[in-house]
């Protein structure tokens, strides 16, 4: 089990769980007999009571949410992700409105903290600007912090039998990401270059980074810089690769002997799809690619793919706010 955070000069924060600190060794890890699974019942409702508790006695009606993510190909949850992703209900099936920035009512900032709780396949950190934080580790781990000591919802919480310990900071703080974020803003001046670009080349891919572990594809030719502009999510990162080969068949015989690739490929009516393969998914990818004009292949190893151009959209006001890393 994730143990506490390290020492930081914070406001009040609280680590919220269902795991008595009397069941922790010398290292904060927890060894008694509680299960890591989400009960999806009375003391997931003790964790939501809790958030809300916290959440009122800081003043806090809305949540902006922060870093947003889906399941990647890779899971670290005890449960596994399911259709949906636990949005189904919350947010539209395109997912507008789930973006990093968004700002949700309290009662939508809980449901996505029981997503979390239940390894429904969303994740995101849920903030108050400097006032109120919720984040959600793995285990049953919560992170709450305030402005505001808050008392009563701590009192609460005990009497549902949870246990809310003060810590210094949350392990979740996005201090500890570390300082390699993408720092270019799309404005002007990409737009400008990007144009360029395309009259160098002709074509070239945008992949627009919504959420983590999930992307939109878009072909652009000169002239369509506009069209696809007015349908990018807010704050999405934006990497910009050469085109699409229509050598179909010669790019996927050219797939590594082992490890993980992007398949991106663009089907007869234009619309592009990427989709995570390795090694044993290889026999499926005829059937799947069938009427394929074009295909990118991408390596999804840090290093051995370099866009021709990234950036991050700015908020309207142009200030450069998504905290994507490189």
């Amino acid at each position: 089990m994730k143990p506490g955070s390290a020492p930081h000069l914070s406001p009040h924060v609280h680590r919220v769980t269902k795991y008595d600190p009397a069941d922790r060794d010398a290292h904060d890890y927890y060894v008694g007999s509680e299960d890591v699974h989400s009960d999806h019942g009375p003391v997931e409702a003790a964790y939501l009571e809790a958030v809300t508790a916290f959440a009122r006695e800081a003043g806090v009606t809305h949540l902006t949410i922060r870093e947003p993510a889906l399941a990647g190909v890779i899971g670290f949850g005890v449960e596994p992700p399911i259709d949906g992703h636990g949005l189904a209900g919350l947010f539209p099936p395109d997912l507008t409105g789930y973006h990093d920035g968004a700002r949700v009512p309290l009662a939508v900032g809980l449901e996505l903290v029981r997503a979390m709780l239940r390894d429904n396949g969303a994740w995101c950190r849920l903030e108050a600007e400097d006032r109120f934080f919720v984040h959600v580790g793995y285990d049953q781990y919560v992170y709450i912090g305030s402005a505001l000591p808050c008392p009563h919802a701590v009192a609460l919480t005990h009497r549902r039998g949870l246990f809310a310990e003060p810590i210094g900071r949350s392990p979740y703080d996005p201090e500890l990401d570390g300082d390699d974020h993408l720092r270019r803003p799309a404005d002007a001046t990409f737009w400008a270059e990007l144009d360029a670009l395309l009259s160098e080349r002709g074509a070239v891919v945008l992949e627009e980074g919504y959420v983590a572990n999930a992307s939109r594809w878009h072909r652009i030719v000169p002239g369509g810089v506009g069209a696809v502009r007015a349908r990018l999510a807010p704050r999405a990162r934006l990497l910009v690769w050469p085109d699409l080969s229509p050598e179909v068949d010669a790019a996927l015989a050219d797939l590594p002997d082992e490890g993980l690739s992007e398949v991106v490929w663009q089907a007869p009516q234009g619309h592009l799809a990427g989709v995570y393969v390795c090694e044993t998914d290889y026999p499926a990818l005829p059937a799947m690619l069938a009427g394929a004009v074009a295909v990118l292949i991408l390596s999804c190893y840090e290093g051995e793919e370099t866009p021709l151009m990234a950036a991050a959209l700015p908020d309207p006001d142009g200030v450069l706010r998504a905290r994507w890393r490189i």
